[in-house]
């Protein structure tokens, strides 16, 4: 017995291909030949109806080739030990692509690009985390001051002054889930899940995206785990200042369903509805709050890898998937973007709002007093109350002026 435990452990352990096995030619040059020509050229092979096919503009897509070939030497084209030149950058970011965007394997691709399995699944790897990386900053900011006028002066002419978004959660379901872990990851959807919450507003670009929480918690233990309140405590958000139905207001609100908890920066709709003006505000409030959930039906049909069932097993690489398609969603919208569109049309009468003070510094004790102070009015049910009935007359008004 020990001697065989002795020869196992003096064992020759092989990294390479074994003598003997059958290895596939894969002509990476070719490969790198064909894609080039189908997409990269003046006049490439796919126009750009067809090049589609990757849920962008062909420009979108070069640009995003360049950003992570300067960003990641591993997607500079080398050479072996012989001198013979690997994969580009081209065909390690197409891979992933294709994987991402019909959710298909990575053996399924390998005829395509003309790489194995392996170096396939370690482009993807590489890939999602360096976008995430570069463009995380923009793509995943909260409104800054610019945004945030814009998008009070959309929602004002819908009805909702001051509104920044609509919020709520998505699953997504993780077949490769531990057994350990199964029974947390378990909740009120069939098998293991992790949950997507996030803000939207009515072009569907994604504010927020907080992702990794076990498919056990509901929403409301998502917010409270969630930093999307943080900047409002820390009272370094943009200042709103509103008035509805003769009420003064300081903080922005999001449109939520009926699980949510009544806080002040949540307008829900009425259970009970009883008169006409009740009704009308919540057909309008229902209506405005799909705009998160068309923003989870438009990412899902981009990406066929997040409709499906996870196949992956590390938490990480599902969250950079996660972060990388919310990223590549918020790109895309903005490269569709009408060009025509004048911003100085959402511009806010009094001009843009102002930012706090960035530097907070919570030993300070009277910023921690303010710290308390704006938690706990976030939390005050009769400030949610006040404003959801005055936004009932403000709409009622609205409605009946016309």
């Amino acid at each position: 017995m020990l001697a065989a435990l002795k020869r196992k452990k003096n064992k020759k352990k092989f990294r390479r291909s074994l003598p003997g096995r059958h290895n596939v030619p894969q002509d990476i040059l070719g490969g790198h030949e064909q894609i080039y020509w189908d997409c990269s050229t003046d006049k490439p092979v796919y126009n750009e109806k067809h090049f589609r096919r990757y849920r962008m503009s062909r420009a979108l897509f070069l640009r995003i080739v360049a950003a992570v070939e300067a960003h990641d030497e591993y997607f500079r084209q080398k050479a072996d030990a012989v001198g013979r030149l690997g994969a580009s950058a081209i065909q390690k970011v197409v891979a992933p692509f294709r994987m991402l965007a019909h959710g298909v394997s990575a053996d399924f691709l390998d005829d395509s690009v003309r790489m194995g399995e392996s170096t396939i699944i370690e482009s993807f790897k590489h890939f999602v985390k360096a976008v995430v990386n570069i463009f995380s900053e923009e793509y995943l900011r909260a409104p800054n001051a610019q945004d945030t006028a814009r998008l009070l002066a959309i929602n004002k002419e819908r009805g909702f002054p001051r509104m920044l978004g609509s919020i709520d959660c998505m699953h997504w379901r993780w077949e490769k889930c531990p057994i350990a872990w199964q029974g947390v990851y378990t909740g009120h959807k069939n098998g293991p899940t992790l949950i997507l919450e996030a803000v939207a507003s009515q072009d569907l670009w994604i504010w927020h995206a907080f992702f990794g929480l076990p498919g056990s918690f509901n929403d409301i233990n998502v917010l409270r785990r969630s930093p999307l309140f943080d900047r409002v405590v820390s009272g370094t958000t943009p200042q709103v200042e509103y008035m509805v139905n003769g009420n003064k207001y300081t903080m922005g609100y999001y449109l939520a369903d009926g699980i949510y908890s009544a806080w002040a920066p949540l307008v829900k709709a009425f259970r009970n509805l009883q008169g006409n003006k009740k009704v009308h505000f919540t057909t309008m409030q229902e209506s405005y709050r799909k705009d998160v959930e068309r923003a989870f039906g438009v990412l899902q049909s981009r990406f066929a890898m997040i409709r499906g069932p996870a196949r992956w097993w590390s938490k990480d690489d599902l969250w950079y998937i996660m972060m990388y398609c919310v990223i590549l969603h918020n790109m895309i919208i903005e490269d569709e973007r009408e060009e025509d569109e004048d911003f100085n049309y959402y511009q806010e009468p009094g001009g843009l709002p102002e930012l706090a003070h960035e530097d907070y510094q919570t030993r300070d004790p009277v910023l921690v007093h303010e710290f308390l102070k704006n938690h706990k009015a976030i939390e005050d049910k009769s400030a949610h109350e006040q404003l959801r009935n005055d936004l009932v007359e403000h709409l009622w008004a609205i409605h009946s002026s016309r």
